[in-house]
């Protein structure tokens, strides 16, 4: 059987993404997103709980997150999940797991246009020369999201 990875997350930048170049020539580009989540403890109050999650762009798609994302800018990631060792430079054999995007959406403002709304950006290949965002609805209400209105 063929194994199946995809992730989803939305939340906020927790630093500016940092674009590199490989030696190879290839971009990449390196961020974190904080994703915040409200439960019922056992006690019956409200609790709040964050996860940072590591993320990685390639080629144009890391580009344009790194031209135009920021810290606290509001994102929604879409990707693959990926596990890498590594030795660190202390000696000390390390893994990481984190969210290869391959889907990016801006979310609360558009960092291209001054009316504010949301961007998508795509990873997959353009039959054009030029890559153009993809508009989506600008009615998207801004603040926090109630997870518990989600029906799933």
């Amino acid at each position: 059987m063929r194994g199946f990875s995809k992730a989803i997350i939305t939340g906020n930048l927790t630093r500016d993404p940092e674009l590199r170049t490989t030696t190879s020539g290839s971009n990449v580009c390196s961020f974190s997103v904080a994703v915040n989540r409200t439960y019922k403890g056992a006690d019956g109050e409200n609790k709040e709980d964050v996860s940072y999650i590591d993320c990685v762009a390639w080629g144009k798609l890391g580009e344009v997150i790194s031209n135009y994302a920021k810290k606290g800018s509001g994102v929604l990631v879409s990707g693959r999940l990926s596990q890498r060792s590594f030795e660190g430079k202390d000696g000390v054999k390390r893994s990481r797991t984190e969210i290869v995007a391959e889907d990016f959406n801006f979310i609360g403002t558009n960092p291209t246009s001054r009316d504010g709304g949301s961007s998508s950006y795509s990873s997959s290949a353009s039959t054009s020369s030029e890559e153009a965002p993809v508009d989506i609805p600008t009615d998207i209400p801004e603040g926090e999201v109630d997870l518990s209105e989600i029906p799933f």
